[in-house]
C-alpha cells in the first residue's frame, strides 16, 4: 500500500465523523460520502501538494461531494437516534445526567448545516479558521462568525432552556365528536311522539291512530 493510500485510510474516522455532521447523523448517506471521497481522492492524487494539509484536502472533497449529491438527488436526511457526530466530541463526566446529554444532542441536530460543519471542523478536528474557510469556500471572518453563532445557539438552547420542541412527541389534542342535542335522532323523535300520544289518550280517551 502506498504512503498516500495509508495516509488517507488513517483519516477514515475523521471523514466519517465529518460526514455524519453534514448528514445530520444519516449513517448510510455518510458512509456513501466517505466511500466516494476515498475514490475521488485516489483519482485526484496527482493534484494533492505534498506538505499541505491532507485532512483539509480530504474534507474539501467530502464536502463538495455532499453538496453535489444533495443538489442532484434532493436528499432529505433523517436524523438517527443512535451513534451520531455528537458522540465523537461530547463526552460528559460520569455525574452528568442523560437528560443533559439528550438535550445537547437535540440542540446540535437543530443547528443549520452551515453552523454544524464549521463548529465540527473547529472544535472536533481543531482546524484553523483559515483552513475551514478554504474547505467551506468562504471568508475567514464568515467562519469566525458562524462558529460564534453556533456556540451561542447551542448555549441558548441547552443552558437557557430554549431547546426546540420535538413535534413528534407533542401529544395531539383531539376534539371530541360534537353531539347536536338540539336535533333529536329518530329513536328520540319516536319516543317523544309516543309519549305525547299516550298523554292524549289518558286525558281525552281518544287516540289519533
Amino acid at each position: 500500500m502506498s504512503v498516500f493510500r495509508q495516509d488517507i485510510v488513517a483519516l477514515l474516522p475523521h471523514l466519517r465523523a465529518f460526514a455524519r455532521s453534514l448528514t445530520s447523523g444519516n449513517s448510510a448517506l455518510a458512509d456513501d460520502l466517505v466511500q466516494d471521497t476515498m475514490v475521488n481522492a485516489l483519482q485526484a492524487q496527482a493534484q494533492f501538494q505534498e506538505g499541505t494539509n491532507l485532512k483539509a484536502w480530504m474534507f474539501t472533497i467530502l464536502r463538495n461531494r455532499f453538496h453535489s449529491v444533495i443538489s442532484r438527488k434532493h436528499v432529505t436526511s433523517e436524523v438517527e437516534q443512535d451513534e451520531t457526530i455528537e458522540n465523537h466530541w461530547w463526552q460528559p463526566a460520569y455525574q452528568e445526567s442523560s437528560i443533559e446529554l439528550d438535550a445537547f444532542r437535540r440542540a446540535f441536530r437543530h443547528l443549520s448545516p452551515t453552523h454544524r460543519e464549521v463548529l465540527v471542523l473547529a472544535t472536533v478536528h481543531e482546524l484553523p479558521y483559515e483552513k475551514i474557510a478554504e474547505i467551506c469556500g468562504c471568508e475567514v471572518g464568515t467562519v469566525k462568525s458562524r462558529v460564534a453563532r453556533a456556540r451561542a445557539i447551542l448555549k441558548k438552547m441547552v443552558l437557557e432552556g430554549e431547546l426546540p420542541v420535538d413535534a413528534a412527541k407533542v401529544p395531539v389534542r383531539r376534539a371530541a365528536p360534537r353531539v347536536d342535542t338540539e336535533v333529536p335522532n329518530e329513536a328520540r323523535r319516536l319516543a317523544v311522539a309516543q309519549a305525547v300520544h299516550d298523554d292524549l289518550v289518558r286525558r281525552t280517551g281518544r287516540s289519533w291512530n
